[in-house]
């Protein structure tokens, strides 16, 4: 299982993390809480007056559905595992194989559930990962579409899309005391990359982490780690504060 890391929207791949090599059961596990590091809350400040909404970068239950879907139902007899590449707009997970010999189109869609493979799918249903149900899908169209899924000649396709609720500053943000529209980050035209967000939140989640933690967990190199944290830091969004050695991050 290897997840892979786009720059933008169509330009080629260029770092891989890998989660295979083991147990099905524990590549998975260490996907889906990859995915909580991914998933960073984003602040909607459109016309907020007070309090302001948070919004996941994706779909939590639509993206656990798919990486589920993407495990049962890859056709593993020929050595090749789910492969998951994201993007700056969007996650695309693809599984190997097509439907199941008596699946229909219209029952794949409606969630009427036919395993490629039974027993890996007996194992998921008794450790209550899935059920037999089949709602997987109908969860996946429900927050994307049917548009989500792409059928290949010998592969099929979930996109996954960011929801990028950051929009612009409200007319009355501000009714806070000493609260001015200026003075908010978020007013000015600043754009922040997924890889910058995953920084920002680890360094919030842990003020004391290092350049070398970073690489391994954003899975990009030192220069890149070092780029970022610079744009982060002459744009407001981050502060060093104390000495390189024995100082720490401050997410503003």
């Amino acid at each position: 299982m290897s997840i892979f890391r786009g720059k933008d929207k169509t330009a080629p791949l260029h770092s891989v993390r890998e989660f295979g090599n083991s147990c099905v059961l524990l590549s998975l596990d260490k996907v889906l809480e990859y995915s909580d590091v991914l998933n960073i809350m984003q602040a909607d400040e459109t016309n907020r007056i007070v309090e302001r909404k948070e919004h996941p970068l994706f779909e939590q239950n639509a993206f656990r559905e798919a990486i589920v879907n993407a495990f049962v139902h890859n056709f593993w007899i020929d050595g090749n595992a789910p492969m998951i590449t994201i993007y700056s707009d969007r996650i695309e997970i693809l599984s190997r194989g097509t439907l199941a010999p008596n699946q229909t189109l219209e029952g794949f869609y409606l969630g009427e559930s036919i395993p490629v493979n039974r027993c890996l799918s007996d194992v998921f249903l008794q450790l209550h990962i899935s059920e037999r149900s089949g709602r997987g899908v109908p969860v996946i169209t429900q927050a994307y579409g049917k548009d989500a899924f792409e059928f290949r000649d010998n592969a099929i396709v979930v996109t996954i899309h960011f929801e990028k609720k950051l929009g612009k500053v409200g007319d009355k943000v501000g009714d806070k005391a000493g609260d001015k529209v200026g003075d908010n980050f978020t007013d000015r035209k600043v754009n922040l990359n997924a890889t910058q967000c995953l920084i920002l939140n680890e360094m919030k989640n842990n003020p004391n982490i290092t350049q070398v933690q970073l690489m391994d967990i954003v899975g990009i190199g030192r220069t890149a780690i070092q780029r970022n944290v610079s744009y982060l830091r002459k744009n407001g969004f981050l502060e060093r504060v104390g000495s390189n050695k024995n100082g720490y991050w401050k997410v503003l």
